[in-house]
């Protein structure tokens, strides 16, 4: 005998059917959608971020000079160390938190913008340990789904052709 058709399982199944089908409404949603949504939930704060970084083209901002010359410190190993060339770390900060997220957005290398947003996570949770709850594990599990998954079809890399070696 089938669930249904159970006697004694009959309330079960009339409980189980709209779970069901909802269910099976979710797993019709295509790939693409959550994908891009993953996209730009991840690109939104790098950019918000990127943008106070500059004061004008290619300008630093007083206050990005700052916080990578005074506030910023690398924690690693129970240490903390200053950032190596920090107006160099500060440009290039904030030129990745521009052209990184405009890349996700856009669906163009998306795998290698993930990668580069990943590696930015890593190197904000060595500076900003206390933060690893709230933004950097939820940054990381997106910028990681992006790096295995990729765009999704609503997107520009599925447009570029494979090369051939």
């Amino acid at each position: 005998m089938s669930l249904e058709t159970t006697p004694n399982n009959r309330p079960i199944a009339r409980l189980a059917a709209p779970i069901l089908h909802v269910e099976s409404l979710l797993a019709s949603v295509p790939s693409s959608l959550p994908l891009l949504a993953l996209r730009l939930a991840l690109a939104v704060p790098f950019f918000k971020s990127g943008l106070t970084k500059w004061d004008g083209f290619l300008t630093l901002s007083p206050g990005a000079q700052f916080l990578f010359q005074e506030e910023f410190k690398l924690h690693i190993l129970g240490n903390q160390f200053s950032y190596p060339f920090p107006l160099t770390m500060a440009a290039a900060a904030g030129t990745g938190e521009l052209v990184l997220p405009v890349l996700l957005v856009l669906g163009f290398g998306t795998r290698f913008a993930a990668l580069g947003l990943l590696l930015m996570t890593v190197v904000i949770q060595l500076t900003i340990p206390d933060g690893w709850a709230n933004f950097h594990l939820p940054w990381a599990a997106m910028a990681l789904a992006l790096m295995v998954f990729g765009s999704g079809r609503i997107a520009i890399d599925p447009l570029v052709p494979p090369r051939k070696s």
